[in-house]
């Protein structure tokens, strides 16, 4: 059921949304989620929660659900087919998440929800935003059904096409790739390793394997045009063109598969007075790196503490968030952005590449601050 009002109103109930409102719950807060699906996408899309994410979200009663579910990586390496270029080892980080965790997005949704129910907060489904008007007291949102929802602020975490970003006016600066990529959830047998995630280079594009639980691993690539639905002899394929080769990696079944275009942007403000952004409204990017929803959620913690300070008068804390965290997301761009051009650079110059990173990869100063970036712990503040 809809209510007519509510402290904050937060539209999209992905990983980001629904980290808000956990945090804006836990603090006494009446918060509202909405989205415009009638149940949860089962479909398992971002696979991967770095350390820093389990560090901010442990005060919210998430992170040790989340670690007994998925698999512990110690270990990210980028590889040119069986040649190992870069091993970044996770071990030894001041954490207590030592290590990227490999779960579906569809269950770290699943234990954001459950623990927002815990909390009395809500989700209302389906409700589809149609439009946004605000004054000096709070904003009114419109859905599809004529429904209305009066809120002291509204949080846009409903995606890269975001309508509440669209409403309040703010521009989204940036390109898209040229390639598509391709996602599939596949059984694998062979040449592929059981506890790391690798990012192999190709001159032919990017694919990153990694293991999720239960024995299946997430392919994700780059493709000239990728299909729909991709089956096993498409990825096959990749695999064989771009993964190892001295034991191939066999696809025995492909549970799910999809496609998507990945832009390159960034929300030229995270705040319009009492509309504030976070997540992939605010910021969209390459998944080498498997930063996006990280990011996303890391926006959303900061936000609940910001938005909690708003609520008692602290309006100042909406722009602190937004100073904090836009230039983090430019920094996140850049650096996905530095990976897929190093994993697509052409035959001609794949040698000097490999090279250049081989002996980058001899140096523990280097390895260490690629462990750093990858787990987010270089966001402490």
């Amino acid at each position: 059921m809809l209510p007519t009002s509510t402290d904050v109103l937060v539209i999209g109930a992905g990983p980001t949304g629904l980290t808000v409102a956990v945090s804006l719950a836990g603090q006494g807060h009446d918060v509202t989620v909405v989205d415009n699906q009638a149940a949860g996408d089962n479909t398992s899309r971002a696979a991967v929660v770095h350390a820093r994410t389990l560090e901010v979200l442990e005060p919210l009663g998430v992170s040790g659900r989340l670690a007994a579910l998925g698999i512990h990586a110690p270990r990210f390496t980028i590889r040119d087919r069986d040649r190992l270029l870069v091993p970044v080892e996770f071990g030894d980080l001041p954490t207590a998440y030592p290590y990227t965790l490999m779960i579906s997005q569809a269950e770290t949704e699943r234990i954001l929800l459950e623990r927002l129910t815990e909390l009395g907060g809500r989700v209302a489904r389906p409700y589809t935003l149609e439009s946004v008007t605000q004054d000096g007291e709070g904003v009114t949102a419109v859905m599809d059904d004529g429904s209305t929802v009066t809120a002291k602020y509204l949080v846009g975490a409903d995606g890269m096409h975001s309508t509440v970003r669209e409403q309040a006016g703010i521009g989204f600066t940036g390109g898209q790739y040229a390639e598509s990529f391709s996602l599939a959830d596949v059984r694998l047998t062979g040449g592929v390793p059981r506890d790391e995630v690798v990012l192999y280079f190709s001159p032919a594009g990017l694919v990153v394997v990694a293991p999720l639980p239960g024995g299946v691993h997430r392919i994700v690539s780059t493709v000239e045009d990728a299909p729909a639905a991709p089956d096993a002899a498409f990825v096959q394929a990749l695999l064989d063109g771009r993964g190892p080769e001295r034991e191939r990696a066999m696809v025995r079944e492909v549970l799910w598969g999809s496609r998507f275009r990945i832009h390159h942007r960034v929300a030229d403000s995270y705040r319009a007075g009492r509309i504030v952004l976070a997540g992939d409204a605010a910021h969209v990017h390459s998944p080498a790196g498997g930063q996006g929803m990280n990011t996303g959620v890391q926006d959303a913690t900061a936000l609940g503490e910001a938005l909690s300070a708003a609520l008692k008068g602290e309006e100042a804390a909406l722009d602190a968030y937004a100073e904090a965290r836009r230039p983090v997301a430019e920094q996140v761009v850049t650096f996905a952005g530095r990976l897929t051009r190093l994993a697509t650079m052409s035959r001609r110059v794949r040698p000097v590449r490999n090279l250049a990173l081989r002996a980058l990869a001899r140096l523990p100063r280097f390895r260490r601050a690629l462990a750093w970036r990858l787990s987010g712990l270089v966001y402490r503040v």
